[in-house]
Order: C-alpha cells, then sequence, then structure tokens
C-alpha cells in the first residue's frame, strides 16, 4: 500500500472554550478535515464504501480512546509520532455527501505550544489527512480511485506550507511501499536500501548510477 496524504482545507476555524467555570480556555481549531474528491491530486475516495467505514473505525480505536493525535507538518511515515504531535482530535463526523468535518484540541506539547504562537501571530495553516491504501485508476473518469482496504493514520497534521510538502510528498513520500502487519507499519523502503549501498565504497560508479537510476522508478 502507498502512503496517501490529502491537503484538504485552509480555511480553519480556531476558537477558544473552557469546561469548567473558572478553568483556563484551551484552544481548539475545526473544519472539513477529509473529503471524497476529487482533489487536486485527482484522487477519489467513495464516501459510503471507503472514506465514511474507516472514520468510523478510526473514531471507535482512537477518537473515543484520547489516542487521535494529529502532528506539525508532512511526517514522512503513516506512524504518528507522539514527539511531534500538536493536535488531539476530539471529534470526526459526516458534515455533507462529500466531507467528513472535525474537530481537534490544540495540545500543550512544544509542537502545540508552536502553533499556538502561530495563531496568536496571525499564522494560517491548514490540515491534512494521512493514511495508507491502494489506488485503482479509472479511465472513464481519469480519478485514482482509493481502495476500501485504505486505513487512516491521522485524519488531521497541522500544515503551514501546503505547496512544497505537496510535491514532496508524490515524489518521495508516496513512492515508498508500506505493509500493516503485527500491528505495525513497515516500510519496503527501496530509497534506504539503495542510499546504504551507494555509500559503500566497493560499488563502481556504474552500478552506483544504475542503483540510482532504479530508485528513480520506483517514485514513479
Amino acid at each position: 500500500m502507498k502512503l496517501i496524504v490529502e491537503k484538504v482545507n485552509d480555511d480553519i476555524s480556531v476558537l477558544s472554550e473552557s469546561t469548567d467555570e473558572g478553568a483556563k480556555k484551551r484552544m481548539y481549531i475545526e473544519g472539513v478535515f477529509m473529503e471524497t474528491g476529487p482533489n487536486h491530486n485527482k484522487r477519489f475516495y467513495d464516501m459510503d464504501t471507503v472514506l465514511l467505514p474507516e472514520v468510523n473505525r478510526y473514531i471507535t480505536e482512537k477518537v473515543e480512546k484520547n489516542r487521535a493525535l494529529g502532528e506539525l507538518g508532512h511526517p514522512p511515515t503513516p506512524t504518528v509520532n507522539g514527539d511531534r504531535a500538536c493536535i488531539k482530535i476530539v471529534e470526526l463526523r459526516q458534515h455533507s455527501p462529500t466531507a467528513i468535518w472535525g474537530k481537534a484540541l490544540v495540545l500543550n506539547t512544544p509542537m502545540g505550544q508552536i502553533v499556538q504562537s502561530m495563531v496568536d501571530d496571525g499564522v494560517e495553516f491548514g490540515v491534512s489527512s494521512r493514511g495508507l491504501g491502494s489506488m485503482v485508476f479509472n479511465e472513464s473518469t481519469g480519478l485514482n480511485e482509493v481502495q476500501n482496504d485504505f486505513r487512516l493514520s491521522t485524519a488531521a497534521d497541522v500544515v503551514t506550507d501546503p505547496s512544497a510538502p505537496n510535491a514532496f510528498v508524490q515524489g518521495i513520500m508516496e513512492g515508498v511501499d508500506w505493509l500493516y502487519q503485527n500491528n505495525e507499519y513497515v516500510a519496503i523502503d527501496a530509497k534506504n536500501q539503495i542510499e546504504q549501498s551507494v555509500r559503500s565504497r566497493q560499488l563502481s560508479e556504474e552500478r552506483k548510477l544504475q542503483l540510482f537510476e532504479n530508485f528513480l522508478k520506483n517514485l514513479v
């Protein structure tokens, strides 16, 4: 399966709430976290058979257990790194026939404090979802249709620079195949294997060039 990262929404609302009288207010973000598409990557998620069932699983296994974290930036793996967590997703629901609405608490972690500081200083940001899945190209529509093996890693990462990360995602992150086995993600990472081989002084320049060309083919 491929790592699928979808930049969805720059129109994210920021609000402050307090559940207890006199308690310190906490910062939340809310808005559309996921959409069926077609999106700028020419991908499409069927709401009834792909997106909504996986969102419901994510709610049960992550949101309801307070384990639904999101990171700051575009991580290169499907695994959520707690050290980079900046938000905790507290609510997800179907917003329309094509969109999933979400709400997330901005955490008091180092990365969460960076998000809070950016908000205070007027920095605009968006959210992106991250998951694993396979795709089938539909010639009649020209779209890559995400299949029902899609597994959501996080419903929202906070991103501040969508254009460059999207290019990075398409070029490198989505060029790696992943397996989900024994409750963990395992990368079939030709890139790392090639880098290790190229570092070896025993390889000829011709062999190094061949390995690099094979790596480029894996990105397609």
